[in-house]
């Protein structure tokens, strides 16, 4: 019945060309308006998973007691102070547009860490920290009392002639004098300059840790749009802007997170789909002259495929609304599956063409011979697809919703727009027969050797499956961006951080004892490098720390305060300074000969030509120097008297980063060893789980959401070959044609798997969705074959269904291989297993297939070439 209604249809759009192909045009037309008028792409991540399963209900808990920000700002600065300043400016500026940014946080800055972080320290480096700055006393009291470029020229001065008197040596004042050089030179050169006085106090450099701050933001976010966070990064950018922090402070700001790494990768994915798009388009123009050798076939071909198009991504948007970042592929899909079809029929009038001068018979009889296989190949297809519907992984389901209903719209297209275009084009007969004479050898060669060739086929395969006990799944979604995008380069610096770890594991506990209990048993887990609670934030003997520091603020107090201050110097005055200083600094350094002596005398240099130059240029030396000098000045009172650290004193935010507002608290354990190693993360994760089901947080969902989605490819795969085995059954009505059909395409899947053993490709968030295509694809290319040799062909190797899925296999070749090319690391892996994979379907269908398949079961068979074919076929 179905062959007879395809050949009745192919003949009515022949017959009634201008019609369907005015009709094909208003249809391709409106859908493409209705397609530009609706389009939109849903870039919420979240939805790509169902939410009902256990693990995501854990997540979504967890979030919705604490709140994930989304954007990691990270401001550096070459000086500490410069660093504290720049964050507390921005961090104010983004305060003051809630619309935009509802929640502004200070994880490690702030008025709580400047009053109480020597605490923080052990009790020895604070006693060390009060005695040091007892030392420095006459210093602080020469500074506090005159905080300007005047006072800082006098306090060098002091000290130059400390050396000249003998009362300190000249390399006591080495690192004081290469920081001074440091910065004077920058100040001369019109450079950023500043001069850290805690990197004076401390004697070293400071650790990068305290170079850099972060805010945690919680922005509004646009779905509807493809960078649902590029507003709010707009914002903070232009907030660094407005408040000019690279000058002010030398302060650059960068953004990871969540919200940024999404943004960035949807940036490149946007720019990838139209590249890939449009290279698809025009390498599948090429590959169809070469199969069709006439422009007015491929005219009828490309309408149907761009027809088709158009209607399945409308349809695509009646049924699921908007794609996601999964069913978005379903393009470059359709390009390389949906022109399947229309290049089998196509091929197939080309060959009765020579068989047939009048145009018409040449398509009626091309729908008696393709129409079987055609029907048969669309719907295995289109049930391969369908069987990811009842799957949780959201993404995918839709998408195979989607690409099953475009198999089918593709297989119309080819029924009804192709015979109508080619019967309005008219093109001409094909002189010749059309296949591949020249591989009849080899076509001989594998049916004299055909039961070494099964044999051989089966041992290597079965060689390689303990390969397959070495495929990986790499879970970890960093691995599938851009690694020298800005969020990446930003997130790898952070990863070890626990304020910016996306790879560790949270626990929501009742309370807070009974997290600070969950963390006591994960922290004695080897797979665990430390575990964190609100408890943990509070420092230990606080009492002696204290007490430290009281000391030192008792005798450092009337220097901190002075009863009087004086009065701002005017430039006159800081002349004088910086000459006085210049000059005594000279005379210090005297004619030695040593480092320090060069050094003083550097300096001395230096100060002279600041001294020279224009008011400017003494302006920008106090800007560097004094500015932090009064903020340094101004953290040693704050952090000279602590108060005692409690969660009752703890700051609001930090309190509700750990405890919410019923009580619930939080825990989170970080892995030992690298975090970006697949195998830490899963070990880990099992780990954690063992000891704790309810784990949830980074390196835990990644964890789960890799065994879903594959659980999700295994269901999906078993219920699309069961399926497609009914179909077969009822169709072929024959248990071994049935097996014919499937064990080539089951031996494609596991050569595709091994090879990826191989040649070290594993799978992956992204490329795992080349699996589904290598059933659609390789389905498709079986039913071909089983359906001719059912037919009584032979030499099909040479045939002119071998042109046809050689040249289809190529078009999808060229549209999925457009994609390994790709910036974006995930896309361009789809494009290499995709490659992969077709290769060995490829392999599958043409050269083993045959072979499996031997001589026809009619006692009197024909090749494809002969003449009388055609009759025996009919």
């Amino acid at each position: 019945m179905i062959h007879s209604v395809i050949v009745r249809i192919v003949d009515f759009c022949a017959r009634n060309r201008w019609t369907i192909v005015i009709a094909g045009a208003l249809l391709m037309l409106g859908a493409a308006a209705f397609d530009a008028a609706r389009f939109s792409i849903n870039t919420d991540t979240e939805g790509l998973i169902s939410q009902d399963l256990p693990w995501r209900q854990r997540e979504l808990e967890l979030s919705k007691a604490f709140p994930r920000k989304g954007i990691l700002v990270v401001v550096k600065a070459t000086a500490p102070e410069n660093a504290a300043r720049a964050t507390s400016a921005l961090a104010q500026a983004l305060s003051e547009n809630p619309d935009l940014f509802p929640t502004v946080e200070l994880l490690d800055s702030g008025d709580f860490f400047e009053r109480n972080g020597l605490l923080f320290e052990s009790p020895a480096d604070v006693k060390r920290t009060a005695e040091g700055l007892t030392r420095v006393e006459p210093l602080i009291a020469a500074l506090a009392s005159d905080p300007s470029l005047r006072g800082v020229m006098t306090a060098l001065s002091f000290a130059a002639e400390g050396i000249r008197a003998g009362q300190i040596t000249l390399d006591r004042l080495a690192w004081p004098l290469s920081l001074a050089d440091r910065t004077l030179s920058q100040v001369l050169s019109g450079k950023p300059a500043t001069f850290s006085w805690q990197e004076l106090l401390e004697n070293q450099p400071p650790p990068a840790r305290r170079l850099r701050h972060l805010i945690a933001v919680q922005p509004t976010l646009d779905f509807a749009a493809l960078q649902p966070g590029h507003k709010a990064e707009d914002g903070i950018r232009q907030a660094t802007f407005d408040l000019d922090l690279q000058n002010k402070f030398g302060a650059t700001v960068d953004l990871t997170g969540e919200v940024p790494m999404n943004d960035d990768q949807f940036s490149v994915i946007r720019y990838s789909a139209v590249r890939d798009t449009l290279t698809a388009v025009f390498g599948v123009l090429i590959i169809l002259w070469l199969a069709l050798r006439s422009w007015k076939i491929i005219a009828a071909v490309f309408f149907s495929l761009i027809a088709g198009l158009a209607a399945t991504a409308a349809l695509g948007l009646v049924l699921v609304t908007s794609f996601n970042l999964l069913s978005i592929a379903l393009f470059v899909l359709f390009v390389g599956l949906g022109v399947d079809f229309a290049i089998q029929f196509s091929v197939r009038y080309r060959a009765e063409r020579h068989e047939h001068p009048d145009l018409y018979d040449a398509l009626r009889s091309a729908a008696r011979k393709a129409g079987d296989q055609l029907s048969m190949a669309t719907a295995a297809t289109a049930i391969g697809f369908f069987a990811f519907l009842p799957t949780s992984y959201r993404g995918l389901s839709e998408l195979g919703l989607i690409a099953g209903c475009g198999m089918l719209v593709a297989f119309a297209c080819s029924i009804t727009l192709v015979p109508a275009s080619l019967a309005l084009l008219k093109p001409p007969g094909e002189p010749a027969p059309v296949g591949f004479r020249s591989l009849a050898p080899l076509d001989n060669f594998l049916q004299r050797h055909r039961i070494a060739v099964i044999v051989g086929t089966f041992l290597v395969l079965l060689s390689g499956i303990p390969l397959l006990f070495h495929l990986e799944f790499n879970f970890n979604p960093v691995d599938l961006q851009n690694p020298n995008s800005p969020s990446v380069v930003t997130y790898r610096e952070l990863q070890n951080e626990p304020e910016a770890s996306g790879n560790d594991a949270q626990i929501l506990a009742p309370s807070l004892e009974r997290a600070d209990e969950t963390a006591k048993r994960l922290a004695a887990l080897s797979e665990v490098s430390r575990t964190l609670t609100l408890s943990s934030l509070i420092p230990a003997d606080q009492d002696e720390k204290i007490a430290s520091l009281k000391a030192a603020s008792k005798q450092l107090g009337p220097a901190l305060n002075p009863p009087m201050r004086r009065p701002g110097p005017s430039d006159r005055e800081n002349i004088a300074a910086i000459q006085k200083a210049a000059d005594v600094l000279g005379l210090a350094a005297g004619n030695g000969n040593d480092s320090g002596a060069e050094a003083a005398r550097h300096v001395s240099d230096l100060l002279r030509r600041l001294a020279s130059s224009d008011a400017g240029i003494r302006a920008k030396a106090d800007a560097a120097m004094v500015q932090p000098l009064i903020y340094d000045l101004d953290l040693l009172r704050k952090s000279l008297v602590p108060e005692v650290v409690t969660i009752k004193t703890m700051p609001p935010d930090l309190l509700r980063n750990w405890v919410s507002s019923d009580g619930r608290a939080r825990v989170q354990a970080l892995p030992s060893g690298d975090p970006n190693d697949t195998n830490v993360l899963r070990n880990f994760a099992i780990a954690v789980l063992r000891v704790e089901p309810s784990a949830t947080g980074g390196a835990i969902s990644l964890y789960e959401a890799a065994r879903t989605i594959m659980s999700a490819f295994v269901e999906a795969g078993v219920l699309a070959i069961a399926a497609i085995a009914i179909l077969l059954l009822i169709a072929l009505r024959r248990f071994t044609d049935m097996l014919l059909t499937l064990i080539p395409l089951l031996l494609a899947g596991v050569l595709t798997l091994e090879a990826c053993v191989l040649i070290g490709v594993s799978l992956n968030f992204a490329n795992v969705i080349a699996l589904p295509l290598l059933l659609g694809v390789g389905v498709a290319f079986k039913i071909y074959y089983v359906m001719a040799w059912r037919a009584g062909r032979t030499g099909l190797l040479q045939s002119t269904l071998t042109r046809a899925v050689l040249f289809s296999a190529l078009t999808t070749a060229i549209a999925f291989g457009s994609m390994w090319a790709s910036s974006y690391p995930g896309m361009s892996s789809m494009g290499k297993l995709m490659a992969l994979s077709l290769v060995c379907t490829m392999w599958a269908a043409v050269f083993f297939q045959p072979v499996l398949m031997g001589p026809p079961r009619q006692v009197k068979v024909y090749s494809d070439q002969d003449a009388n074919w055609r009759q025996a076929a009919e």
